[in-house]
């Protein structure tokens, strides 16, 4: 099984939020239809610009909870290495 650790973004990059889930497409499209309540929902945090996967659920724990410690920033760079343009990377799964 695949777990994926992703962070969203909001239309101007200004808001972050991190999670974790096994079935990223199917979490992507609950967090854009806005069908569970909460910070993504009421900040509009509905664009998929980092994400990576294991096949072990508990590193995915420990990896999201590592990414949640630290500063916005690093966080930043991180996303800018892989996504220098911060494209919304589900775009490409419709």
């Amino acid at each position: 099984m695949q777990y994926y650790v992703y962070i969203l973004s909001n239309y101007n990059n200004k808001m972050l939020y991190i999670g974790v889930t096994n079935n990223l497409e199917r979490r992507l499209y609950e967090h854009k239809n806005e069908l569970i309540d909460g910070f993504t929902k009421k900040y509009n945090i509905h664009k998929l610009v980092y994400y990576e996967c294991t096949t072990d659920i508990n590193s995915a724990i420990e990896r999201e909870k590592k990414l949640k410690g630290w500063i916005r920033d690093k966080k930043n760079k991180l996303i800018e290495s892989l996504n220098p343009n911060w494209n919304d990377l589900s775009d490409s799964w419709e």
